[in-house]
């Protein structure tokens, strides 16, 4: 079990790895990380790879943290509901996983803020460490 004095820690571990796992989700969608190249800003998967890499980056450094990490959360609702949801009734069925937990992820982040470690803390007077 993780001691209560580490929670800071661990908080910001999760928004470092989420935010860098969105931008490399992002970054797929222009062909790099073995995806497949689309229109820049085609839509929805060109505009989706568009906001996937600026917010995810913005999350992984801790600027904005809130206003990114609640736009993240719903733009993965909206995939879910666009592109994932008319495919079946569960997200193990229709291959939604990572877009719900991408959704409730950057929604607990954006309730909580970008915490230590972040581009966010010296600007409201928060700990670095």
């Amino acid at each position: 079990m993780i001691p209560e004095r580490y929670s800071s820690y661990t908080f910001a571990l999760m928004r470092i790895v989420f935010g860098f796992l969105f931008l490399c989700h992002g970054l797929q969608k222009f062909g790099m990380l073995g995806g497949q190249m689309q229109p820049f800003l085609s839509f929805p998967l060109g505009v989706a790879g568009l906001l996937e890499v600026v917010l995810g980056t913005l999350i992984l450094i801790g600027l904005f943290t809130r206003l990114a990490a609640f736009v993240a959360s719903g733009e993965m609702a909206t995939a879910y509901f666009m592109a994932h949801q008319p495919q079946g009734g569960l997200p193990i069925q229709n291959g939604g996983e990572p877009a719900v937990l991408f959704c409730f992820a950057f929604l607990y982040i954006a309730s909580r803020g970008a915490g230590i470690w972040s581009a966010d803390a010296p600007r409201r007077g928060s700990r670095v460490f």
